[in-house]
């Protein structure tokens, strides 16, 4: 196959030679290759000022993150072949770390796949494609993940607003085998089923895997509040590792018929309470109630999405975690997550520390915790590490 080049600016290579692998619009030289020269999801042989070629990458010309890297090899374009070694050295660590085969298959850049993501739900395949080179590769993704994983089902999940940034219509398609509504999968000793057609992103939460498998010595004979259950991840295994009673709180009552589907699996439905509603209007009725936890999971959505939203995010989560502290009783636990890229663990430790001073409550900070090994971080970008876990103990003031 041959490409054309795409020329950087002079020094602009030096991010890249250090190993980052995106590429900037502001970074390329366009009179010499503009970039309207070229479509989104075309391949391009990345060029140096001084005309050295530096690797592959895949395109996205209208966006401030123009091309990311492929291959520092140019002998590698993105085709059926490549696919499939990166694939084979992204299952080899999976197998190596899992003994079951339920987890984050491949993980984009992290992976060396830009804007591929791959959920394994034993022998089906969930993907997300978005990028317009993944997309326009789709066949190929295909034809790679049969050959490899052999799997019954395969799933398209291109239903997120990241595929809009690169001009793509959102789908949701079965492209291969047989996929059904609910997929079984097994996480920390624990049953589940997933709703990978209807769900939220892929279906399932892969990488709160490692800090829900922490929960064990927390809620032995504990009651437990999860807030944004979601479909029971960490609520039921939380009843899974012992605790005595679990509220599920979520607004989507499709969840919660997740969380008492998978409670029933396990044989634990009587020890669930489901909530419908508001996350912030139930803890106040649960307030009202006079309703108190030994253990208060607060698991919620990304309330940062973008950088402009740090101020008006960082005081959604101080109220909620300041609103889930009142309910816990005087040596509780919280533990207190975010999936959002932008906020800082430092700055979740500092809002923790302040809400628990405003309720005149000490805290002592327990654990940390991140994604798990199958969301692999890359050092080079930051990005890639959005998960974060903070386990505290709340006492009284004395």
């Amino acid at each position: 196959m041959s490409l054309p080049s795409l020329r950087l600016k002079a020094n602009a290579d030096r991010r890249l030679r250090a190993g980052h692998l995106w590429v900037y619009s502001n970074e390329i030289d366009v009179a010499v290759t503009p970039l309207n020269a070229f479509e989104a999801g075309d391949q391009a042989i990345l060029e140096a000022a001084g005309g050295k070629p530096l690797g592959i990458v895949a395109l996205s010309p209208n966006n401030l993150i123009c091309a990311r890297l492929l291959s520092r090899d140019v002998k590698h374009v993105l085709d059926k072949s490549l696919l499939v070694h990166r694939i084979n050295v992204a299952l080899s660590l999976r197998e190596r770390l899992f003994d079951t085969p339920c987890y984050r298959l491949v993980y984009g850049d992290s992976d060396l796949l830009p804007g591929l993501v791959v959920d394994r739900f034993f022998d089906i395949l969930v993907v997300q494609l978005a990028s317009a080179t993944m997309e326009r590769h789709k066949d190929d993704v295909l034809a790679a993940l049969i050959q490899v994983i052999k799997p019954s089902g395969i799933l398209l999940k291109n239903d997120s607003a990241a595929r809009d940034a690169e001009g793509l219509e959102r789908y949701v398609d079965t492209a291969f085998g047989v996929v059904p509504q609910w997929v079984a999968l097994e996480e920390n000793g624990v049953k589940f089923e997933a709703p990978v057609i209807e769900g939220q992103k892929t279906g399932w939460f892969y990488d709160h895997r490692m800090n829900r498998a922490r929960l064990a010595p927390y809620v032995q004979g504990k009651r437990v509040l999860d807030l944004f259950s979601y479909i029971g991840g960490w609520g039921v295994q939380a009843a899974a590792f012992g605790a005595s009673e679990v509220f599920c709180v979520d607004a989507s009552a499709f969840a919660l018929d997740g969380v008492e589907r998978n409670a029933t699996l396990n044989g634990f439905a009587e020890k669930m309470t489901c909530v419908e509603g508001d996350v912030f209007a139930a803890l106040r009725e649960l307030k009202s109630a006079e309703e108190r936890f030994d253990v208060v999971i607060a698991d919620p959505p990304a309330f940062i999405k973008r950088k402009k939203d740090i101020k008006n995010g960082e005081a959604a989560y101080r109220r909620l975690n300041e609103t889930a502290m009142r309910l816990l009783n005087k040596d509780g636990i919280l533990v207190s997550a975010s999936c959002s890229m932008h906020l800082e663990e430092d700055n979740l430790q500092n809002i923790l520390l302040t809400s628990a001073r405003h309720l005149d409550r000490n805290i002592q900070l327990l654990e940390r915790g991140g994604q798990g090994p199958d969301h692999p971080v890359h050092p080079a970008i930051g990005e890639t590490r959005y998960i974060k876990s903070l386990t505290c103990r709340l006492l009284p003031n004395s």
